[in-house]
């Protein structure tokens, strides 16, 4: 009878586990309806005018990150990726490469990884002008992506400051 009893249990034990609904599975994000990573060099053009660092790259470094800026206009995502990490191992500070390294994230719609290596490229960066834009830009883009307004608010404010007025010339 005892055992019984436990078989009897034991059923009604996993038959209500069995009913229980799924846990609710973690979904990407919506693809949006707009070209995040246009948004985010857009910045950096409006920016361009009045700042721009650009530090002497080595030969190597240089062709990997052009062949993956190809990759990319191609649509080939991952290899653009896979060289832009091989150019980070032979210049792993070099926030420019980073910040290509995010958009490419973007594309590829890792979204976190994106804003990690934005913000990652612009404390390593010049905070001002082309670069500090497409970097908050990033973060803006991000942040919008993961609905939460306040980030989104300050990653504008922060944006703001990557300005830098040009001489008056007259």
């Amino acid at each position: 009878m005892h055992r019984f009893r436990l078989c009897a249990l034991a059923t009604v034990t996993l038959i209500a586990a069995c009913s229980q609904p799924a846990p609710p599975q973690a979904t990407r994000p919506s693809k949006p309806n707009y070209d995040i990573v246009a948004q985010i060099r857009a910045a950096g053009e409006r920016e361009k005018s009045t700042i721009d660092v650009a530090p002497l790259r080595d030969p190597g470094v240089q062709g990997l990150q052009q062949s993956a800026q190809s990759d990319e206009r191609a649509g080939r995502y991952p290899d653009a990726a896979a060289k832009l990490d091989s150019a980070l191992k032979l210049a792993p500070e070099a926030p420019e490469i980073i910040q290509d390294r995010a958009e490419v994230a973007v594309r590829m719609q890792d979204y976190p990884l994106a804003e990690k290596l934005a913000r990652q490229s612009y404390q390593l960066g010049p905070k001002l002008g082309s670069l500090c834009a497409r970097n908050w830009q990033t973060v803006v883009e991000m942040r919008t992506q993961a609905d939460d307004g306040a980030a989104v608010a300050k990653a504008r404010q922060e944006l703001t400051k990557c300005h830098v007025a040009g001489p008056n010339r007259f």
